[in-house]
């Protein structure tokens, strides 16, 4: 089992208020979840109007094991019931980061959507990353693909 160490960024749960970092602690809601869920450590309700974008704070950060990253992915019952999703899902969190993390939340219903502290507004998986390095070649092998890209497989 990994560890992932993480510190709290946000003003209540960092001074040891026991209420907000529990708040706040990325949690996984099973025993075999694949990721921690991340909770908006808004101090003012946010309104996403439809069609509109907002950065959300999760008052934490992470220092992650070398060769991972983090997965910031959408949840799904926000993108069900309201149509609200991770804009770039999913975002990446280097292993060398230490900022806060944040969630590029947008609402793509059809009714505003409310971001309240504590609500949880997306989830953090932890995957592996192989290292590589990037070899020029003149030309590359054949393969029954080739160059089809985009829908080049089947509907």
């Amino acid at each position: 089992m990994l560890h992932v160490r993480f510190t709290f960024v946000d003003p209540d749960a960092a001074r040891g208020d026991a209420a907000a970092r529990a708040l706040l602690t990325p949690t996984r809601q099973t025993p075999a979840a694949a990721g921690f869920d991340l909770a908006a450590a808004v101090v003012d309700d946010v309104v996403l109007e439809p069609g509109r974008r907002a950065l959300i704070p999760t008052g934490v950060a992470v220092a992650l094991p070398p060769s991972t990253e983090g997965q910031v992915r959408p949840r799904s019952g926000l993108a069900l019931k309201h149509g609200v999703t991770c804009l770039n899902a999913p975002g990446t969190i280097d292993a060398d980061y230490r900022g806060e993390v944040k969630v590029l939340l947008v609402n793509l219903g059809e009714a505003p959507f409310v971001v309240t502290r504590g609500m949880r507004v997306a989830q953090l998986v932890v995957a592996p990353v192989s290292p590589a390095r990037f070899v020029f070649d003149v030309a590359l092998d054949d393969t029954a693909r080739g160059d089809g890209g985009f829908g080049s497989t089947g509907a």
